[in-house]
């Protein structure tokens, strides 16, 4: 079952970046957040994909700045901007407590902007509930696909607005 979900997924966001790369907006409002937990290093490792034309005009609308996420003389403003919004927009909770995201970074993928996350000292996982509206200030129609992973072991869901959350347990 989940071969066949992550399939559906791919589909699903290659139609959905087939609208930009012709030149026409994506008909579709859709990010991807994905928690791995890494039990090496004991932590909790994220990344969220959004498109990056979305993201820009809700940083533009809730911050009222000048955002250019591509623009390298905006780096470090950028980088404000995106901690501020996405520790506000997302949240974690691992094995029943709220757990602190510490912001890493962002890169421009195409038309898509990948952002890192981190949470340390989380010494082995049972559960972990993901609250995730990114972007539902902006649409709402947005979709949220969400994949929490451990060791080989893989969920996977789509929150839709206006529901928030998952919580997978191992």
């Amino acid at each position: 079952m989940h071969l066949l979900n992550t399939k559906f997924v791919t589909i699903f966001l290659v139609f959905a970046l087939s609208g930009i790369i012709n030149g026409k907006k994506h008909p579709l409002h859709v990010s991807t957040t994905e928690v791995n937990f890494n039990a090496k290093d004991k932590t909790l490792e994220i990344s969220a994909r959004i498109f990056t034309d979305d993201f820009e005009s809700i940083l533009v609308k809730l911050y009222k700045q000048k955002t250019d996420l591509s623009n390298p003389a905006l780096k470090q403003k950028m980088d404000e901007l995106i901690k501020k919004y996405l520790t506000t927009h997302l949240q974690l909770k691992a094995n029943g407590k709220s757990v602190a995201l510490n912001y890493i970074g962002f890169e421009i993928d195409h038309e898509a902007t990948n952002i890192y996350l981190e949470v340390e000292k989380i010494p082995t996982i049972k559960s972990v509930e993901v609250n995730d509206t990114i972007l539902y200030d902006m649409f709402d129609d947005q979709m949220s696909i969400v994949h929490i992973v451990k060791a080989s072991t893989r969920k996977s869901t789509k929150i839709l607005y206006p529901d928030k959350t998952f919580t997978a347990n191992f």
